[in-house]
């Protein structure tokens, strides 16, 4: 298996993975967010096809009345018969990786603690944040050895194609 960024040939199949894995609705996130410019990071798993993917988009994070480098963690998709295989946790830590080698800040994800924690997310993280999504379920992970920024908290805001999930739900 091979773990490494997405290249502009996998779209196709990536997109096709999406929407066997959650249906119509992250891989139109997905789409938009990378039309609007808001993609980060994806990562992908191959053997040679695409068995898993974490995608990284941009967010509006404030600190002290300053914007934080940060990505939201959404989705993360892992074929049926490659679960409980160590997937998921190789193309989270080669994301984290990749993203605090290019000075991005903090992570979000949006998911079950249980699940997300084992990879160092912590909703205690993300209070005094303003989120719509505010709650146990929101979680953020320090990517710099500094940890998490000091300071006033204010909005942490998704890109907006995460409002398209809303309206869908």
């Amino acid at each position: 298996m091979d773990i490494r960024p997405a290249r502009p040939e996998d779209v196709p199949a990536l997109d096709s993975f999406l929407r066997q894995s959650f249906g119509a609705g992250e891989a139109d996130l997905v789409r938009r967010l990378c039309i609007d410019g808001d993609m980060v990071l994806t990562m992908v798993a191959t053997d040679p096809d695409l068995v898993g993917a974490a995608v990284f988009s941009r967010m509006a994070v404030d600190v002290n009345g300053s914007n934080i480098a940060a990505v939201a963690l959404a989705p993360l998709a892992v074929a049926g018969s490659w679960r409980r295989q160590g997937v998921g946790e190789a193309l989270v830590a080669a994301g984290h990786d990749a993203l605090a080698k290019a000075g991005w800040v903090l992570s979000f994800v949006l998911g079950d603690p249980a699940y997300y924690g084992r990879f160092g997310y912590a909703a205690d993280l993300t209070q005094g944040f303003e989120s719509p999504y505010a709650g146990e379920h929101l979680m953020a992970l320090p990517l710099q050895q500094a940890g998490m920024p000091c300071g006033v908290r204010g909005a942490a805001t998704h890109a907006p194609a995460f409002a398209m999930l809303a309206e869908d739900a």
